[in-house]
């Protein structure tokens, strides 16, 4: 598909009539390189790009037909309504992810600790600690890149969130939380899906365990116990066929009140269980 329309005096209207990417990857890219907002794109139909613009959007564009995530693009994704800054650093927030929110602010008592392990770009931590502000809200990652994006998103969603580097418990003393989150990486080896889509630019690390897709929902759950408050509940993110798997793991632990819950396709996303 050719990007070769895209030049200076052709007008947003002409623009947004060419069938390069779908509708909403075209605007999005549209509104990033222009500055517009999605108003802007319609009351300014027939402003024509200069050349800068025309080069400026058309290497945006050459870029997504070559398979970049539209969220590396523009260099932003939204998750559970705030703005979040993303780069090739970190996992790009999903929507599916949105539960393990929704589950752990159910759960989280007021005044609450909660601990989000492999925080990535702070998704989960910062969208719990803006939320509930009266929470102490700690999250880990091993990345000291995947941090730094993840300290920006706090600062700039005015959430309160300790950063730790941390590969898993390691730096944890004896601190003990209400609550442990985690959307860890679950994807095995090998996974045909690693080499398709936005997969294919996302940080290996942040995606697989390099193993049998269990390794790091292993660790986390071997180590919870000595860091969970008593009747705390352990609540982790995995792959749509690892649910019955993770419930093993965490009643072989002791775990009371096992279960799975199912994302809006309806698929069982997130499963957990309350501390021995």
């Amino acid at each position: 598909m050719s990007t070769s329309a895209i030049q200076a005096g052709v007008t947003l209207a002409e623009l947004q009539r060419l069938p390069l990417l779908d509708a909403v990857d075209r605007r999005i890219l549209l509104c990033h390189a222009l500055g517009l907002s999605r108003v802007g794109l319609i009351t300014q139909s027939e402003r024509a790009l200069t050349a800068d613009e025309a080069q400026r959007l058309a290497a945006l564009v050459q870029r997504r037909l070559a398979g970049e995530p539209v969220a590396y693009l523009v260099g932003q994704r939204e998750f559970f309504g705030l703005p979040f800054e993303v780069s090739p650093a970190v996992l790009i927030p999903r929507p599916e992810t949105e539960l393990l929110v929704e589950l752990a602010l159910e759960r989280l008592p007021p005044q609450g600790s909660v601990l989000d392990m492999g925080t990535g770009s702070g998704a989960i931590a910062v969208a719990l600690a803006h939320s509930r502000p009266d929470a102490a809200v700690t999250a880990l990652d091993v990345s000291a890149d995947a941090l730094a994006v993840a300290r920006r998103n706090a600062n700039a969603n005015g959430a309160r969130v300790t950063f730790m580097r941390s590969d898993w418990y390691g730096a944890l003393a004896h601190e003990r939380f209400d609550l442990i989150v985690s959307n860890p990486p679950y994807i095995a080896s090998g996974d045909r899906h690693l080499g398709e889509g936005d997969l294919r630019f996302e940080p290996a690390g942040a995606l697989t365990d390099h193993a049998d897709g269990l390794s790091a929902l292993r660790t986390i759950v071997a180590g919870a116990a000595r860091h969970l408050a008593p009747q705390g509940w352990l609540l982790m993110e995995h792959g749509y066929d690892q649910s019955a798997a993770v419930q093993q793991l965490l009643s072989t632990q002791g775990y009371a009140e096992v279960q799975s819950w199912a994302d809006l396709a309806g698929i069982a996303r997130v499963t957990g269980g309350r501390a021995p």
